[in-house]
């Protein structure tokens, strides 16, 4: 009988927590926004203030444009297209 006890216990307490491992936590409920506030989402984003371009850059980004060059090579083209551009002057 004793046995019986201790198995009976043993698997309740086994399946409690089973149990309660198997529960989530409810979402997070959104507030409707208020009039006024501003929330991260409708926060308007800041942004650096942007340097003037300068006459050559634009030009070396026209040159790399007519070549159709995207990502590390325009980035190379207008490194070394503003370097030579520069020793000219």
């Amino acid at each position: 009988m004793r046995k019986l006890l201790l198995v009976g216990i043993a698997v309740t307490a086994m399946t409690a927590s089973v149990t309660f491992a198997q529960t989530t936590t409810p979402p997070p409920t959104a507030s409707p926004p208020v009039a006024g506030k501003m929330t991260p989402k409708t926060a308007p984003k800041t942004t650096m203030p942007t340097k003037p371009r300068t006459a050559e850059s634009l030009e070396c980004s026209k040159q790399a444009d007519a070549n159709g060059l995207h990502g590390k090579p325009r980035r190379a083209f207008r490194s070394k297209c503003k370097k030579d551009l520069m020793k000219k002057v």
